[in-house]
This record gives structure tokens, C-alpha cells and sequence, in this order.
């Protein structure tokens, strides 16, 4: 059978001693999960010695977990189980490095798929890395902070009315992306500082492209216009984000976590919880001002079109 091979780590700014518990206790699952933040009212039991977990939702499927080994402030074995949508196996793995005051935790999965599906191996490896670096980003805001700083709210269908933009395509490695885009807003901030008259005040970046075996992402960062201006400078692109129905899932809190959205709104349109509408480029669109909003209290709204 096919062999899966999963490896994903993070640096927490915390001792081993703290970051152990963490893991070994079922309980924390609640808060860092890159899968229960997918979904609202998902059933989860534990078991009195917080050592079993068992979940069921219609999102993300039903299965259990149970821990089989520990090495206190060094590892934690896990028995995955999934039930559905389909069955499968896991082995899963925590290890703690100390470094200095900090910790290096590696998430480790070992699985293997049906021999008729060899051909997704490398997709099914990609994905599931996306989820184990979303549930490690979290679990070291979870210690370092005290909490998670990323909510989903699930807006739903409504009418976008179209918006006529300026912008700049780049395409990066989606590890860059942040430093990317971070650039490209800047230089639109800067080119319509002067051009209070024709903004809208509508900033968003539309995605056009996600290479998965590559590992690269095709965007165009834009703000709005009522109208398009005379001269535009090299680079830059005139463009209009066409009337739609979409479907809005509303993502709360650090830009970092903006992944929990995307991954969930990709998982619900893959499960038919509603027709994608090809035709429209999904975007994100940045509703608040992020230098006068704490970063908990980000509003940004992913938008998807819908048929």
C-alpha cells in the first residue's frame, strides 16, 4: 500500500517542561485543533484520564485518538483513527527538543493509503502538512500567549456588487507570501495616498492560482476605485472583481491564521456545501484597518463565488 510520510515542526518560546502537557493532555485539543476550528457544535468525548479523544461532525468526519506511549518532556504516541468519511490508520508522534529556553516541537504522521490511490499520495501528504502547520502555529500562540487569536464566523451567501481595482500580480512560494503582500499593499497604500477622491476604501487580495506541487500561490493585491485613473505606473494593472453571489466565512483575529479560513471554505465547497462559480477568483478583503485594530480583532472576510 502506499506509504504516507508526514513531518512538520515549530519553535515555541517556552521550556519543555511547559510545552509537554500540552500534548499529552486531550483537553488542549479543544483550543489548537486544525480541525475542530472547521467546524461549530462538533461532538468531541474525552476520557476521565484525558488520554482518549473521539469526535464525530458532518465537516470533519468522525474517528478517535488515543495516546499509547509517552517519554515525559521528550515524546507522545498517538493511535489515529479515522471512521469517515473513509477509514484509515495513523501513527502519529510529538518530539521535544530543548533549545535554551525555547522548544522544538515536531509533528510526525505515518499512514498509508489504498493501492488505487497511490496518485494521491503527494497531494494528500501536501495537505495534510497544511493542516499540521496551522495546528502548530496555533499551539504556540495557545502557550506563548495564553490563547488562540483566529475565530471563524460563517457568514454565508449574500451579493457582491463588483469593484472596480487597482493592483499588482505577484506570484511567490506560499512560505513568502505574507512578506510578499505586506510589499504589494504598501506601494498601493503609498500610490493612492494622494488619491483620497476616487478610493473606496476597499483593500483585498484575489487569488487566481494555488500550486500545490509547487508550493506557489498566483495573487493580485488590490484596493479599490470608483474609477479607473489616467496613468497607472509600470507594474501596476487596472481590473474589476465582477458582481457574484458569494459565500463569506468571516476569519477573526492575527492575518497569520487566515489559512483556518481558506482550508475550511476549500473543505466545504469539496463536500457540495455549496457550487463553486469557476468563472470568479476567490479574494480576502481586509475590513479592518489593521493600524488601528488589535490584532485579535481583525475582520477579514473570505469570499467565495457561488452558483
Amino acid at each position: 500500500m502506499p506509504k504516507m510520510h508526514v513531518v512538520k515542526s515549530v519553535s515555541i518560546n517556552s521550556p519543555v517542561e511547559t510545552v509537554f502537557p500540552y500534548l499529552n493532555d486531550m483537553n488542549s485539543w479543544m483550543t489548537w485543533s486544525p480541525w475542530l476550528i472547521m467546524e461549530h457544535g462538533v461532538n468531541v468525548t474525552i476520557s476521565d484520564d484525558n488520554k482518549y479523544y473521539e469526535w464525530t461532525g458532518k465537516r470533519v468526519g468522525a474517528g478517535n485518538m488515543q495516546i499509547t506511549a509517552e517519554e515525559v518532556n521528550s515524546s507522545v504516541d498517538y493511535d489515529l483513527t479515522f471512521l469517515k468519511p473513509w477509514k484509515s490508520k495513523a501513527k502519529v508522534k510529538f518530539t521535544l527538543e530543548p533549545d535554551g529556553n525555547a522548544t522544538k516541537v515536531s509533528w510526525i504522521m505515518d499512514s498509508s493509503m489504498p493501492f488505487f490511490m497511490f496518485w494521491l499520495v503527494g497531494m494528500m501528504e501536501t495537505f495534510i502538512g497544511m493542516d499540521f502547520d496551522r495546528g502548530l502555529t496555533m499551539l504556540k500562540e495557545y502557550i506563548e500567549k495564553g490563547e488562540v487569536l483566529s475565530k471563524l464566523e460563517f457568514k454565508g451567501g449574500s451579493q457582491f456588487e463588483g469593484m472596480k481595482y487597482v493592483g499588482i500580480k505577484t506570484t511567490t512560494k506560499m512560505k513568502t507570501i505574507g512578506e510578499a503582500m505586506r510589499t504589494d499593499l504598501h506601494t498601493l497604500n503609498k500610490f493612492m495616498s494622494d488619491k483620497e477622491s476616487i478610493s473606496t476604501g476597499f483593500v483585498a487580495t484575489i487569488y487566481h492560482d494555488w500550486n500545490m506541487k509547487k508550493g506557489e500561490t498566483t495573487y493580485t493585491a488590490c484596493v479599490g476605485v470608483k474609477e479607473i485613473p489616467a496613468e497607472i505606473p509600470e507594474g501596476f494593472l487596472p481590473g474589476e472583481i465582477p458582481a457574484s453571489k458569494v459565500y463569506t466565512l468571516r476569519h477573526i483575529g492575527a492575518y497569520h491564521h487566515l489559512g483556518n479560513a481558506w482550508t475550511t471554505l476549500m473543505s466545504m465547497e469539496r463536500g457540495k456545501e455549496f457550487k463553486k462559480n469557476k468563472k470568479f477568483d476567490p479574494f480576502e478583503w481586509y475590513v479592518s484597518d489593521p493600524s488601528n485594530t488589535q490584532e485579535k480583532e481583525l475582520i477579514t472576510d473570505i469570499c467565495m463565488g457561488v452558483l
